[in-house]
């Protein structure tokens, strides 16, 4: 728990002194995390992404069963990173059953390295002391 003198409590109860952040250290924590990619940051987003990034492409059922996601779930959230140009989406069949299939776009590619970047430089603030 957080006190209000930039202490706080540690797992026995003791205060211990907060380790003090430059105030250059300070503004790019709180600029990387107001410029986080907010249509990435969305928990399954950033996995249809991250999955996508890593994969030439994958259908609907493979991302499905990938993130345990429902069906709904994870047709709005596709749809969402699709009319952001973030994926491309391109529909099949595959004898009689239909086939959907997702790609990540070089704008989806360019928004995950930059989203990343962000979360890098975030990590690396708080961590100097």
């Amino acid at each position: 728990m957080a006190a209000k003198s930039g202490a706080y409590r540690s797992g026995e109860g003791e205060r211990e002194e907060r380790p003090k952040r430059s105030s250059a250290t300070a503004h790019v924590a709180e600029s990387s995390a107001t410029n986080l990619d907010r249509l990435i940051h969305e928990r399954t987003r950033l996995a249809i992404v991250s999955a996508l990034a890593v994969n030439k492409s994958l259908t609907f059922s493979e991302l499905k069963q990938l993130l345990r996601a429902t069906d709904g779930n994870l047709s709005v959230h596709a749809r969402k990173l699709e009319d952001a140009g973030y994926l491309s989406c391109s529909k099949s069949f595959d004898g009689r059953m239909p086939k959907t299939e997702y790609a990540l776009s070089a704008a989806g590619r360019r928004a995950l390295e930059k989203y990343l970047s962000h979360m890098e430089a975030l990590i690396h603030a708080t961590r100097e002391k």
